[in-house]
């Protein structure tokens, strides 16, 4: 089964792929939807520090997506690239507390909130 294609989707997906390959849009900047979406999908804390997990299969988007990051004022650190988990560090008071402020509270349930970014 297969639901109708939506107009809004397609745009999106033009603008996140090349062919069958995924990109990241040139201007492209997380923000708090986009964060709290990222953190819900690949996010994990890792002692003092937080990581949100990249995709394995796609090596050119992890420089573009610290790039992003940083712009947004979260400097991360690019990890596990020759791995199979790769992620984007996030590690300082500063850089924790902004991802935090933009995504906001977990949602309901202990699950998330042992996953959740916190300070």
């Amino acid at each position: 089964m297969r639901t109708a294609v939506d107009p809004l989707l397609c745009g999106i997906a033009a603008e996140w792929t090349r062919g069958a390959v995924k990109t990241v849009p040139p201007r492209w900047l997380p923000g708090p939807r986009e964060l709290r979406a990222w953190t819900l999908a690949a996010g994990s804390p890792e002692a003092d520090r937080y990581l949100l997990g990249l995709d394995p299969h796609a090596p050119d988007t992890h420089s573009p997506l610290a790039s992003a990051l940083m712009r947004v004022g979260i400097a991360p650190t690019l990890i596990g690239t020759r791995g199979t988990r790769p992620a984007l560090r996030i590690s300082g008071r500063r850089r924790l507390s902004r991802l935090v402020e933009n995504v906001g509270e977990p949602p309901d349930g202990a699950e998330a909130w042992v996953q959740w970014p916190r300070t």
